[in-house]
Formats: structure tokens, C-alpha cells, sequence
């Protein structure tokens, strides 16, 4: 059975619904960073401030290439993942690819919530994101499903998707 891989920027609910969705249809849910941080032995905050952006991706990479071979899993991924595109191939071979989307003033107020976004650690935050979001948006708009959640819950974002999966065959009427 192909995994759910879910993409898109930071802020856009991809843990909390991932969380649900695996909840519901009985997957397994992994979050890409927290796996990097697991693996690692340190927080995504302090890869960037030792070794920098560069070296966080490679770790991401290294993740991905091991958790793409798991079979019935919501993965949930970083924002930035999309910028590889070894690993968007490799979690596309294995998996339906969801993008969830978000205005920026829904994203502004989501992650002004947490202080663990080492991107949105500056004076300016929605110049940062709206030029983020200005490069990564085509690689979100490439997925097999895109979802605007600024508007709707996690649990409205986890029925959409069901749906997606029934209608696409890669779920049965269970869930």
C-alpha cells in the first residue's frame, strides 16, 4: 500500500494532520524532522547554527532515502523538502504525494506559535516568506492532491485527503 506523503510550506498543518490521517486510516506517521533530529542527535535550530542550511539538507536527504522504502506511512515533510528533487522522486515512487497550502497571513500566525523555524528567524518575517514561498511554490503545486488549509481544521484537511485516497483507489470505504 503507497504511503501519504505530505508537503508543502512550514505552518500549513502537516504534523497535526498527518497525526489524524494516520490516526484514522491505521498508518504509521513519521515526521521527517523530527526523524532528522532523532538521527542526528541534535535540533533542526542547531544544525543550522553549527553547520548551515547545506549541511541540514543533506541530512534530510539521508532520511528520506531510508523512510521512501516504508510501506502504509503518513510522512510528513520539511517545507524545503520539494528543493531536492532526489527526494521528491524518491517519495513519490513509494507514495501519493499531498501538497497542503496556506495564505501568508495564515502561515504568519501559525508559526509565530513556535520559535524552533530557523528560516523565520528574522525581523521581517513575511518578506522571508512570501520569497520562500515565491521559490518553492511550483514544487507544491507538482503534488498529486493540493489542499488549502487556511480556512479548515486539521480534521477538514484529514477528510479531504480520505476522500482523495477513495476516489483515487488507494483506500478502501474503511476510515
Amino acid at each position: 500500500m503507497k504511503n501519504v506523503i505530505l508537503i508543502g510550506f512550514m505552518g500549513t498543518g502537516k504534523t497535526s494532520t498527518g497525526r489524524l490521517l494516520a490516526n484514522r486510516v491505521g498508518y504509521s506517521f513519521i515526521d521527517t524532522d523530527n526523524k532528522i533530529e532523532a538521527v542526528n542527535k541534535m535540533s533542526i535550530p542547531e544544525m543550522f547554527q553549527k553547520y548551515g542550511e547545506k549541511y541540514f539538507r543533506e541530512r534530510e536527504t539521508e532520511v528520506i532515502e531510508t523512510i521512501a522504502k516504508y510501506h502504509h506511512a503518513v510522512i510528513s515533510t520539511g517545507g524545503g523538502v520539494v528543493l531536492n528533487p532526489h527526494n521528491m522522486n524518491l517519495l513519490s515512487q513509494n507514495g501519493v504525494v499531498v501538497s497542503l497550502t496556506a495564505s501568508i497571513d495564515s502561515i504568519l500566525e501559525r508559526t509565530s506559535r513556535r520559535n524552533s523555524r530557523p528560516l523565520l528567524e528574522t525581523v521581517d518575517r513575511r518578506k522571508v516568506i512570501e520569497e520562500l514561498l515565491k521559490a518553492r511554490i511550483e514544487f507544491y503545486h507538482k503534488a498529486d492532491c493540493v489542499i488549502d488549509t487556511s480556512n479548515i481544521s486539521p480534521l477538514q484537511v484529514t477528510d479531504k485527503i480520505i476522500d482523495f485516497m477513495r476516489k483515487g483507489g488507494i483506500l478502501r470505504a474503511r476510515g
